[in-house]
């Protein structure tokens, strides 16, 4: 610790005074291996290549370079991490900060006005967010979101989940064009981003690949033209990956015909300009009476109303059609919960969306089940619904 000293914390120059000052002789830069959050099964541990043992520990990785030419950042920025190190994009993007010089802000849970407030008091140049953080921020009261100054703010970085489209407006209108966003995973096969004055152009899409060659194929790995939704695969040789001591998983994510094109599991399509959308995660697909619904669209829709805090949409048994669409809500104020908002609800998805992507009914809870880093457990709630049943989606 530098400075003054906390209870069981030791100085930081004698700690660094009582290592070596030479290089150890087989210094080399290794990488983390990640576990992927578990919001769809059981979590993957992520194996990507090593670099060569005789890369230099300092050497600049793909990371770095894309942070230091896409967002600018150096060794004046200073990061805020609204969400925990454990994950992976908080903890590569702290990591690389760091070797660019930079200083990280880490905020120990997320909690909306707090992160107001730690932009204003240590005058943050960058941060990373999930939609689900934009969401709970643009709930506060509009004199709580106007009470700090956060025009230290240079880039503010957003991915993980898809941003519904009204929701990244409010921010734009908010912040300004500052907002970027990327697609990508913890296998680093592939990254996707668009900045603020693309996504006006092009709303509701991730960008264009940065690294990797997209790919849109259906369950056969057959192409789709542009407009089509399908399996995104990214082609690389240089950033495959495979799941730790799981041969069936790492077979699932190859294309049946290019080993070197992967997949995180998502589903979306192209535009004729080559911008990527994304739809919804493959596993969480609603098929009812053979119509495919990605719940994603009526989540985008649901959680834009004012009474609504957060918000899963999920497929449940039907007896007739296999599956039917239900929402379970989290509500702004719990004494709201009950049928007459249920019902205001569905109206309210209906007259945006078309009956068969809107829920047949709604359910309360106090609290979906999130990850730290904002991810939903949705798996977790279709459980409750699906118990021992057979379903694929479970």
């Amino acid at each position: 610790m530098l400075g003054e000293l906390a209870q069981g914390y030791q100085p930081y120059h004698a700690a660094r005074d009582g290592c070596p000052s030479e290089p150890i002789a087989d210094e080399c830069v290794g990488l983390e291996m990640l576990y992927s959050s578990g919001t769809t099964g059981r979590p993957k541990g992520i194996r990507r290549p090593l670099p060569p043992p005789e890369t230099p520990i300092d050497e600049e990785n793909i990371l770095i370079t894309l942070i230091r030419l896409l967002y600018g950042m150096n060794e004046q920025t200073i990061y805020l991490s609204p969400a925990p190190l454990y994950h992976a994009a908080p903890l590569r993007y702290s990591l690389s900060v760091q070797q660019l010089g930079g200083t990280c802000i880490v905020m120990e849970q997320f909690d909306p006005e707090q992160a107001l407030q730690t932009i204003e008091r240590y005058k943050t140049t960058h941060s990373q967010w999930v939609p689900t953080m934009f969401v709970r921020m643009l709930k506060l009261p509009p004199e709580v979101r106007k009470k700090y100054d956060i025009s230290s703010m240079k880039i503010a970085i957003h991915a993980a989940a898809p941003c519904p489209i009204a929701i990244k407006e409010q921010m734009l209108d908010w912040w300004g064009d500052i907002i970027y966003e990327y697609y990508a995973g913890s296998e680093g096969n592939g990254f996707c981003a668009i900045d603020s004055p693309a996504w006006r152009e092009h709303k509701g899409s991730v960008g264009k690949a940065l690294a990797g060659v997209l790919h849109i194929c259906d369950d056969s790995g057959k192409e789709l033209p542009a407009g089509e939704p399908g399996t995104i695969y990214f082609e690389s040789e240089d950033m495959t990956f495979t799941y730790h001591k799981d041969e069936e998983r790492t077979a699932q994510s190859r294309h049946p015909a290019h080993k070197t094109w992967t997949t995180l599991g998502d589903v979306g399509y192209m535009d004729e300009e080559g911008y990527l959308y994304l739809t919804d995660r493959k596993a969480f697909m609603i098929i009812s009476g053979g119509v495919n619904v990605y719940p994603q669209e009526a989540e985008n829709i649901l959680i834009t109303h004012p009474k609504v805090a957060d918000v899963a949409v999920i497929g449940v048994p039907n007896e007739d059609y296999g599956e039917e669409v239900k929402a379970v809500v989290q509500p702004m104020r719990w004494q709201d919960a009950g049928d007459a908002l249920a019902q205001e609800l569905i109206e309210f998805c209906k007259s945006h969306l078309s009956s068969i992507k809107c829920p047949r009914s709604v359910d309360f809870d106090k609290e979906l089940p999130r990850h730290p880093t904002g991810k939903l457990y949705k798996r977790l709630i279709r459980d409750k619904y699906w118990g021992q049943r057979d379903s694929k989606i479970v």
